[in-house]
C-alpha cells in the first residue's frame, strides 16, 4: 500500500515539474497589444509524463513566441527530452530579454546545439518554433516536422503552413525559418500528431477532418468537442494552440453601462444583465448560464478589483463572519466604476455574445489561478473556474482589470 502511495505521490509531483517547465505567459489571457487575440491551449497527456509540451511567451510588446514540442516515440525517454529542451528554452528566452537581444534565429541555433549531444542516434524531435510580430503583422516560423498548421483568412479561405525543416536530431546542422504575412488572417491552429494522426471511430485519421471543423469553429471549446465527439480510442498526446482575433467595434455593440461600487449596485448590474440578455436572446439556456458567468465576474471586479480584497483576506474573513462587514466598510469611501459592454459577433450561421467587464482597481496577475486550480480545496477562485465551466472562455487583458467572456447563442 506504501508503494503505491509512494508512487502516485511521485507521478503527482512529475506532472507538477511538467506543469513548470511549459511556461504560458497567457494564462486566462487576452492578447491586446494589437486590436484583441484569444489565446486558447489544449493540453491532453496521455500519461503522467508527456511526450507533448508546449510554451507561449511574450518577448515584447509586440512579439509572443510559441512552442510545440513532440518527442517521437513514446514513454519516458521522449518525456525528458521534451522537457530538458523546453527548459532550455524558456532559459534563454529569459536571458535575450533581460538582455533586450531577442533574435528568433539565435534561440533556435542555441537550442539545437544544446539538444544535439543529449539526443540518442536514433532519436528524433518535432518542434514548432513560432513568432508573431503584431507591429509588421508577420509569422516567423521554423517547423520541425510537426503537422501542418491551419490559418483562416478573413474571408473564410483555410491556409495550411506545412514544415519546412525535417525532424530535429543529432545529425540536425542548418535550418530554415519563413515569413507569413498574417494581416489578413482571423483565425490560427496549431497540433501535434496526436490530434492528426488521432484514428476517428470510422477508422479514418482526424487528419481528414480536421481542416472542416476548424473552419467552422469560432472557439477553441468548439473545435474541441468536434474533435473529442469524432476520436475513437486516444493512443497519443494530444496537444494544440487556437488563435482568434476577435473583433469587437463599435458596430456590433449591442449596449454599454456603469455602475458604482457598492454591494446594492451589484444586484442593479445581475438585474440589467439578465433584463438585456432576455432582450437580445430567446435562448432561457443560454440567458441562464451568461447570468451565472456575470455575476461571479462582476462580483470579482467589485471585491477584487475596485475594492481590492487580496484572496488570502477574503478566506479570513469569510471564516471570521466579517465578510459582508467589511465589504460595507470599505465600498462607503469608493468612487471607482465598474463598466459593461455587450457584443454580438457573428461567425457563419452562428452568433456570439461577448461581454466585457471593466473596473478601476489595480488588476491582478492571472498566474495565481494557475497555483489556485491544482489545489481543488481552496475556495479562492472557484468563481473563475465557475466561470470558465459556463461560458466559451474568459479572458483577461494584460493589467487583470478587464475581462471579457464570450457564450454561443
Amino acid at each position: 500500500m506504501k508503494s503505491l502511495e509512494y508512487r502516485d505521490f511521485q507521478e503527482k509531483l512529475a506532472f507538477e515539474k511538467e506543469l513548470n517547465i511549459l511556461r504560458n505567459d497567457f494564462y486566462y489571457k487576452l492578447i491586446d497589444s494589437d486590436g484583441i487575440t484569444l489565446v486558447d491551449f489544449m493540453y491532453f497527456p496521455l500519461d503522467i509524463v508527456s511526450g507533448d509540451i508546449y510554451t507561449a511567451r511574450r518577448i515584447s510588446k509586440n512579439k509572443i513566441l510559441y512552442l510545440l514540442v513532440d518527442g517521437m516515440g513514446k514513454g519516458l525517454s521522449a518525456s525528458l527530452t521534451s522537457m530538458i529542451i523546453t527548459a532550455f528554452i524558456n532559459h534563454y528566452i529569459d536571458k535575450m530579454v533581460a538582455g533586450d537581444e531577442y533574435k528568433l534565429e539565435m534561440l533556435i541555433h542555441e537550442a539545437i546545439e544544446f539538444i544535439r549531444p543529449i539526443l540518442l542516434e536514433e532519436e528524433a524531435l518535432a518542434i514548432d518554433f513560432i513568432c508573431f510580430d503584431a507591429h509588421t503583422y508577420t509569422l516567423d516560423y521554423a517547423k520541425f516536422a510537426m503537422p501542418f498548421a491551419l490559418l483562416q483568412t478573413q474571408t473564410g479561405e483555410v491556409i495550411k503552413l506545412k514544415s519546412n525543416n525535417p525532424p530535429l536530431s543529432k545529425w540536425t546542422r542548418s535550418f530554415e525559418i519563413d515569413t507569413y504575412d498574417v494581416s489578413n488572417i482571423k483565425k490560427f491552429l496549431f497540433v501535434s500528431d496526436g490530434i492528426t494522426e488521432g484514428k476517428m471511430k470510422d477508422g479514418r485519421l482526424y487528419a481528414q477532418e480536421i481542416e472542416k471543423d476548424f473552419q467552422s469553429s469560432f472557439t477553441r471549446e468548439e473545435f474541441k468537442e468536434k474533435l473529442f465527439a469524432k476520436l475513437g480510442d486516444i493512443e497519443d498526446d494530444l496537444t494544440l494552440i487556437f488563435l482568434n482575433r476577435l473583433e469587437l467595434y463599435e458596430k456590433n455593440m449591442l449596449v454599454e453601462c456603469s455602475f458604482g461600487t457598492s454591494l446594492e449596485d451589484v444586484e442593479k448590474a445581475n438585474q440589467w444583465y439578465m433584463e438585456m440578455l432576455a432582450k437580445y436572446v430567446t435562448n432561457e439556456s443560454f440567458v441562464e448560464k451568461g447570468g451565472l458567468v456575470f455575476n461571479e465576474l462582476f462580483m470579482n471586479a467589485y471585491e477584487h478589483g475596485n475594492l481590492g480584497i487580496e484572496n488570502h483576506l477574503k478566506h479570513q474573513m469569510l471564516e471570521q463572519d466579517t465578510y459582508i462587514e467589511k465589504l460595507l466598510e470599505l465600498e462607503k469611501n469608493c468612487t471607482k466604476k465598474i463598466n459593461i459592454k455587450l457584443y454580438e459577433i457573428k461567425n457563419n450561421d452562428s452568433y456570439y455574445i461577448v461581454t466585457e467587464i471593466t473596473d478601476e482597481g489595480d488588476g491582478f496577475d492571472t498566474q495565481l489561478l494557475s497555483t489556485i486550480f491544482r489545489n481543488a480545496q481552496m475556495f479562492n477562485g472557484r468563481g473563475v473556474f465557475v466561470s470558465r465551466k459556463n461560458s466559451l472562455g474568459i479572458y483577461y487583458n494584460t493589467k487583470g482589470n478587464r475581462v471579457l467572456f464570450l457564450n454561443k447563442v
